[in-house]
């Protein structure tokens, strides 16, 4: 693209061209001055007019007309910008970390980087660092931890800050507790028992129907099995029971102990209770609304095993009541016996208790005086299921 004349230029050679001797054309003059003659008729209509000797508008006039609309679309421009950041919050983080998206949408759509970093009181160079680097290497990290947070707050709601920071790991990110509870706070991820919301703590939603009904029996092993969690006091600190019995010979077919109470406590349980009697399709695992066994874990341990979930109602005791008598027994025999200095020492007893008391020497009279071993191999031999 040619450069323009000069403005100086462009006066003189008009002045030449209106001042120019008889006989002597507009051409002559242009090719004198080396601009194409067209050029110069344009450039002596415009010196007319700018002159009044024509009528138009001046070339002051074309420059002030031309600032003006340059001023109306930049107000236009910081109008919309404002329009579309008053909505925009920007508490508790920096600002560039939620408008600058806005700011590269505003470019987009024809306004100017410029006009929308001064409307809205941000540096450019900020903006263009973060334009090639959307997402920084911190805030990845951030994410990362968030997440394992999360994963760990769903499967075991109960836990505070400190605890999700110990199962962090297990999802794939390592953390302080600190670093933990700032980002709990952030997302309001409390323990369901660290906060009082209300009166009265407000059971969790059931992850499966009530398919028992109260309705405790079972027609054969491995049909109807129930679980719950109890926790014993030891010098040490607590020690948490998940056992699970079968209806059917009121065996506990598997159990776990653990010195905390989340949900791979009742997956453990469970996971011994089908590797221990192995053809459990189709097998009720029925329980009450604990968050353990409305876990994730356990959702997909049961979809995996391809048994049945089966939960009770809200502040019905009896929906589990085969289950908690268990409980109340190990108690009597076990709990309120003495008192147990270590969780180790308590462990042994109640492992000892179940295998050798209350499955093989505790005779039921549910059973015929039978013994769950002994009930479960008298109705399961061939020639009683034949029969």
């Amino acid at each position: 693209m040619p450069k323009p004349y000069p403005q100086e230029f462009r006066e003189d050679v008009v002045r030449v061209a209106r001042n120019r001797g008889p006989g002597v054309t507009v051409e002559q003059v242009a090719a004198d001055f080396g601009v194409h003659a067209m050029t110069l008729w344009k450039w002596m209509r415009r010196a007319d007019i700018d002159d009044g000797v024509k009528p138009g508008t001046t070339g002051q006039e074309s420059v002030e007309l031309r600032e003006a609309r340059r001023r109306i679309k930049l107000l236009e421009q910081e109008n919309e910008v404002s329009a579309a950041g008053g909505g925009v919050s920007v508490a508790g983080e920096p600002a560039g970390k939620r408008i600058y998206p806005l700011v590269k949408e505003l470019a987009a759509g024809g306004v100017p980087v410029t006009v929308a970093c001064r409307v809205l009181k941000l540096a450019r160079q900020p903006y263009y660092r973060w334009l090639g680097a959307p997402v920084t290497g911190a805030e990845f990290e951030e994410a990362y931890r968030a997440n394992a947070l999360f994963a760990a707050h769903r499967d075991d709601p109960e836990f505070g800050y400190r605890f999700l920071a110990d199962e962090a790991p297990q999802h794939g990110a390592v953390m302080a507790d600190r670093t933990a509870w700032r980002i709990c706070r952030g997302n309001q991820w409390w323990s369901v028992f660290g906060k009082k919301r209300g009166r009265t703590k407000k059971a969790g939603p059931p992850v499966h129907d009530d398919l028992v009904n109260r309705t405790f029996t079972a027609t054969g092993p491995n049909r109807l099995w129930l679980t719950d969690i109890s926790e014993y006091p030891t010098g040490e600190g607590k020690l948490y029971l998940c056992a699970v019995k079968d209806v059917f010979s009121n065996g506990i077919v598997g159990y776990s102990i653990d010195a905390r109470m989340k949900s791979r406590l009742a997956v453990t349980a469970l996971e011994n209770a089908v590797a221990r009697r192995q053809d459990v399709t189709g097998c009720i695992l029925h329980s009450d609304r604990g968050s353990q066994f409305r876990s994730r874990k356990l959702v997909e341990a049961l979809g995996r095993h391809r048994m049945a979930g089966s939960i009770g109602r809200v502040g019905a005791a009896g929906d589990n009541a085969a289950m908690e008598s268990f409980f109340s027994l190990l108690q009597k025999n076990i709990l309120d016996r003495r008192t147990w200095a270590t969780r180790e020492e308590l462990r042994i007893a109640i492992v000892t208790w179940i295998e050798r008391t209350y499955h093989r020497r505790r005779r039921q009279i549910g059973l015929g005086r039978l013994t769950p071993v002994e009930y479960e191999t008298v109705m399961t031999t061939p020639a009683l299921q034949a029969a």
